[in-house]
């Protein structure tokens, strides 16, 4: 059994919680993780991760297995401390007047630019033959599979990696989770070799799922699912610039996944309201979403990379008043309703947008 406590009596709401991937940017996860497992009468029921949201997720049941939601609150702050030890002596790095004036950008550095241009020339075959990765190391020495993570707890976990044979996204439950799992589903192609689980390989899960929802209707008893978006789903403009097109081509492909699951929410949700389907078969689910928004869209794509302990802390800041002003605003609706308008969504573009 377990350390962690459990869900207690004064738990009196429960929720999933869908982690996105972002690479550093997954330190405004952080911050909503926080904040969430800091509200005492919420029980955090499953999360779903892909990339750094999976990396936050085995890192936060890790702590729920240790000390309830404390641990995880502790954890995940000693794991991303970890993160930026792990990236310090980086050749990509900016001037402390950059840092200073909180410009996050790591565009015009010239580490970056060489990095930058070495991946779209050459593969990690050929630039990264032993593979090394850092983080690999540090999630490694941080995290004990074996007991905690792949251990009996109430909180179930989901991760997802895209099969690169198939096209196909694999989701790894709880008990299917190692080192290599966690890696699979942070795997970017143009960065790293595909990571081989079983002779299969698999690359980033944010190509087919991120993160993935589906699991929440087969294996957790709640009806709430909480997306942690910090891939804008909408950037005004066309963006102009080699780097910024290929930015915002990389956000619209990892969104592109979460969009088509949360559409065929909202038709089970038609099909209900309309009366042609029963309200529990297929099981109506809530959707609710906090994002960064204006500040996240601030952020360049090179900020991904930044591991300054100053950024990921404001980033866990930003992430924190974030969570902390929607459980202010909807706490009570979890259980009773979407917060989520999934129609405005879909139907806002010349009458229909079908997403």
């Amino acid at each position: 059994m377990a350390k962690g406590k459990g869900r207690q009596p004064h738990h009196i709401k429960t929720i999933n919680l869908a982690l996105q991937g972002g690479g550093a940017h997954g330190a405004f996860t952080w911050g909503v993780l926080d904040r969430m497992f800091e509200e005492d009468p919420l029980w955090i029921e499953a999360i779903s991760g892909t990339s750094a949201g999976a990396m936050n997720a085995v890192v936060a049941a890790q702590g729920m297995y240790d000390n309830g939601a404390a641990g995880a609150r502790e954890a995940l702050a000693e794991f991303w401390w970890q993160v930026s030890e792990a990236g310090r002596g980086s050749p990509i790095q900016r001037s402390p007047i950059d840092i200073w004036m909180g410009n996050w950008s790591l565009d015009t550095s010239p580490g970056y630019l060489m990095m930058d241009l070495l991946n779209r020339l050459a593969s990690p075959y050929d630039l990264n033959p032993f593979d090394l990765n850092p983080l690999r190391d540090v999630v490694r020495d941080f995290v004990d599979f074996e007991t905690k993570v792949a251990g009996e707890d109430d909180m179930e976990v989901f991760l997802s990696a895209t099969n690169v044979e198939t096209g196909r996204v694999r989701v790894f439950r709880r008990q299917e989770i190692t080192l290599d799992v966690v890696m699979a589903s942070a795997c970017l192609p143009f960065m790293f070799k595909a990571v081989e689980i079983d002779g299969i390989p698999y690359w980033d899960g944010g190509y087919m799922g991120n993160p993935v929802l589906f699991p929440f209707v087969d294996y957790s008893p709640c009806s709430d699912v909480l997306i942690v978006q910090i891939n804008p789903l909408v950037r005004p403009g066309a963006p102009q610039s080699a780097r910024d097109i290929l930015n915002r081509v990389n956000e619209i492909t990892f969104n592109a996944s979460l969009l088509r699951e949360l559409r065929s929410f909202d038709f089970v949700d038609r099909l209900i309201e309309e009366g042609r389907l029963p309200p529990d078969d297929p099981r109506a689910i809530r959707m609710h979403m906090i994002d960064g928004a204006g500040e996240m869209l601030k952020l360049s794509a090179s900020s991904k990379i930044n591991a300054e302990w100053a950024f990921l802390t404001h980033l866990r800041d930003v992430g924190r008043a974030a969570a902390d002003d929607w459980l202010d605003r909807n706490f009570d609706q979890i259980g009773a309703r979407s917060t989520l308008d999934m129609r405005s969504m879909f139907d806002d573009i010349g009458g229909v947008h079908h997403g």
